[in-house]
């Protein structure tokens, strides 16, 4: 048989190739758009296009080869910075296989090539990149799989996640994570990177349909698109704004001073923006802890002995955190410094007070906090976002 002739019969009796599934994901945070993704899968191959501003703006380029249970053999990933501070921050390739218990990793910059390798266990291992959601889907489609493989289908499913984003050495771990199925489609995500739980809808074949952080303390939402999104345009769009303001964290740190008499106060704290949310019993829920700001706890200083909202404080540094009730909101100041702001920790605390609550006079976009003089003995703490306004009297002692 000539072997044109048998290459057509193997053709024939491997018959046509699935067709590519072309669709996309689109995330917000408020009324904003932090990142898109444009994808292609195939049962052995996902190809991801996506641009993020999560906080700066990044372009990545990923192709997987998967394996017939859906996770990752092979994978290669070409990030772009554009206004990355380095050479090595501006461009990296990453390459990981997946084999049995291991995975090996290799991270090639302008800073030359690392490898690393880490035993799995067997589990479903995957990367992880806060903004990139088709990975999300491959992780939680191939748990679902495994977990109807059990017999005790609704068991929660572990995975490993390694970070693209940092360097090989001794920060570079692999975390693990949780799929967690629950009735009607519905799936919670857990995992180390994540304070919180995210909550997934699927379709019958587990397809992610949505993803809502609104539990955890990255509060995006995410949906499923079926015609891909223009991630070019999107990507000169957000990179046009980023020229024109300058590299900024989605939460940007800053410090509020002031004076009181002779007595100086500083309140470092990150200001996320309000992006046309509802904030409180939303963003903000009530009745629990909140660190009042974003990412790193809130830090306050006095350089002499005060009463904060009636609590007696001795000069030095705190953290203030606060917990927002339907009616009213009380103010918590704690001995430990330095932590980050999901690390609260009641036994530290020096006294819990209740605060003023009022409207704000306009809607503050982004959260501030002001350290307000009255005369030499006295002023207010003043926080306020969006609608709300919150202050404590301060009394010099």
């Amino acid at each position: 048989m000539k072997p044109s002739v048998l290459f057509l019969l193997l053709l024939l009796a491997c018959g046509p190739a699935a067709p590519a599934e072309h669709y996309g994901f689109v995330t917000t945070l408020g009324n904003d758009t932090v990142a898109v993704e444009r994808i292609a899968r195939s049962p052995t191959k996902l190809v991801s296009d996506g641009v993020d501003h999560w906080p700066f703006v990044r372009r990545r380029h990923t192709e997987f080869d998967l394996s017939r249970d859906g996770t990752i053999r092979h994978m290669v990933m070409e990030v772009r910075t554009p206004n990355g501070g380095t050479p090595a921050e501006r461009g990296r390739r990453v390459t990981a296989d997946v084999s049995g218990d291991r995975v090996t990793i290799s991270v090639r910059d302008s800073g030359g090539t690392r490898d690393t390798s880490f035993a799995t266990g067997g589990a479903i291992t995957v990367p992880h990149v806060s903004m990139m959601y088709s990975v999300i889907e491959l992780e939680i489609a191939a748990a679902l799989r495994r977990d109807a493989a059990t017999g005790h289908p609704g068991d929660s499913v572990m995975f490993r996640q390694f970070y693209p984003d940092r360097d090989v050495g001794p920060s570079f771990v692999l975390h693990r994570g949780w799929v967690i199925p629950r009735d009607g489609g519905k799936v919670e995500l857990r995992h180390n990177w994540l304070s919180g739980t995210g909550d997934v809808t699927t379709d019958s074949a587990g397809r992610m349909l949505t993803y809502s952080g609104m539990r955890s303390t990255y509060k995006v939402a995410v949906a499923r698109t079926t015609t891909p999104p223009d991630v070019d345009a999107i990507e000169q769009r957000l990179a046009a704004a980023e020229d024109a303001t300058g590299l900024q964290q989605t939460s940007v740190r800053d410090t509020a001073r002031g004076t009181i008499g002779s007595a100086t106060f500083s309140v470092d704290y990150g200001r996320p923006s309000a992006r046309g949310r509802v904030l409180l019993g939303n963003v903000i829920d009530y009745d629990r802890v909140w660190r009042t700001g974003a990412n790193a706890a809130t830090q306050f200083t006095t350089s002499a002995p005060i009463t904060l909202a009636g609590l007696s404080v001795p000069a030095g540094t705190y953290t203030l955190w606060t917990v927002p009730h339907a009616h009213g909101v009380e103010l918590i100041v704690n001995r430990e410094t330095g932590q980050w702001g999901t690390d609260y920790k009641r036994t530290q605390d020096l006294g819990k007070a209740p605060m003023q609550a009022d409207s704000a006079r306009a809607p503050v976009e982004k959260f501030t906090i002001s350290i307000e003089p009255k005369d030499a003995k006295h002023g207010s703490l003043a926080m306020a976002w969006g609608t709300f306004r919150w202050t404590a009297p301060i009394v010099v002692q």
